[in-house]
């Protein structure tokens, strides 16, 4: 525990490893087969319990309680796990559960993410690099969030729904469905309704991928066929490495069918 600062109200139980240069603020608890690696900091009142490991440089903020066991009633008190990734910012209250033994048993949370205040991850999400999920928002067990995806405010993700890479979840938002990459959702019940251009931009797309990007979601919305047929003419005719990994998306495994543009 070199160079780490444990303030004196802080409760560490035994079994517990604690990495160089952590700063584990007054009221934390953690718990005895919890891992924290370098440079972690728990700001105050922070619970880390169960098999949880704890990524180099993650920020942990009040009142968070960071695997403790799923909020599900099939779970009977199994052994799982919650691995967190590196330089995460997790803010105040936010919740984040482990695996349950039917899903894998394992929760996984990349790198570099911002989880805003009351934000929950349930039991068995897998979520890639760079999430951003808004304040109050809420993914239920088993979702799967690629790299990029922003999950906005007071939103809810139906259990097994799965956002592809770069899409973006408007406020106040029930998903249902799976989201196709760099896909825009929004209204009450979830409609994709475009792209998520802005991202594109500012993630430096070249015009031309964009181009590419627009024509694939023109032709998802109005062409002939069923949407994974759609999909996969798509598939045949692109030279677009975006518009392909739209295409490997549909035309892979869903437990809950497709948002389909227009249509919630």
């Amino acid at each position: 525990m070199t160079d780490t600062v444990i303030h004196p109200t802080a409760f560490i139980e035994q079994g517990a490893v604690i990495g160089a240069g952590c700063e584990i603020g007054p009221f934390c608890h953690i718990g005895p087969e919890v891992r924290l690696g370098d440079r972690v900091t728990l700001k105050s009142h922070v619970v880390v319990a169960g098999r949880t490991v704890v990524g180099d440089e993650t920020v942990i903020f009040p009142f968070s309680c960071i695997g403790e066991v799923p909020q599900d009633l099939k779970f009977k008190g199994e052994s799982t796990q919650l691995i967190i990734g590196a330089r995460n910012r997790i803010r105040e209250h936010v919740t984040m559960n482990t695996g349950t033994e039917g899903g894998g048993g394992i929760t996984r949370v990349g790198d570099d993410g911002l989880y805003m205040a009351g934000c929950h991850v349930a039991h068995d999400v897998q979520i890639g690099n760079r999430v951003i999920v808004v304040n109050s928002a809420a993914l239920a067990g088993h979702c799967i969030l690629e790299d990029d995806v922003i999950i906005g405010g007071l939103s809810g993700i139906h259990q097994f729904v799965r956002i592809g890479q770069g899409a973006i979840i408007g406020a106040v938002t029930m998903v249902t469905n799976d989201v196709i990459p760099y896909g825009l959702v929004q209204a009450p019940r979830g409609v994709l309704d475009g792209l998520n251009l802005v991202g594109l931009k500012r993630r430096g797309v070249s015009r031309s991928d964009i181009t590419s990007l627009r024509a694939a979601f023109q032709m998802l919305a109005q062409g002939e066929g069923a949407f994974q047929d759609r999909a996969r003419r798509l598939g045949e005719e692109t030279e677009s490495v975006y518009v392909s990994q739209i295409v490997n998306f549909v035309t892979g495994h869903s437990d809950r069918s497709y948002l389909t543009p227009g249509q919630g």
